[in-house]
């Protein structure tokens, strides 16, 4: 390997906002934020709007459906729009 041309490869606290979660991984990300983890040492920051913990294939969870159907939000969106 040549030396001064790798990214610093290190660990680093990831944060899903949405669930609350925290993963302490190794990664090359750059960041300015610092964050105190558990353990009490300060690791680089990143946070995260969805991960694993928060996205619905992975959680179980269904989206709500809506009140209407597609069709009819396609109908009423461009009802002004047909011939006469």
């Amino acid at each position: 390997m040549k030396p001064g041309i790798h990214p610093d490869y290190r660990p680093v606290l990831f944060h899903d906002v949405a669930a609350s979660a925290f993963w302490l991984i190794r990664s090359t990300i750059e960041t300015d934020k610092t964050h105190v983890h558990t353990d009490g040492i300060s690791y680089p920051y990143v946070t995260l709007d969805v991960s694993s913990a928060s996205h619905p294939i992975y959680t179980g969870q269904e989206r709500k459906a809506k009140a209407e159907g597609r069709v009819a939000g396609f109908n009423k969106r461009f009802a002004g729009f047909t011939a006469k």
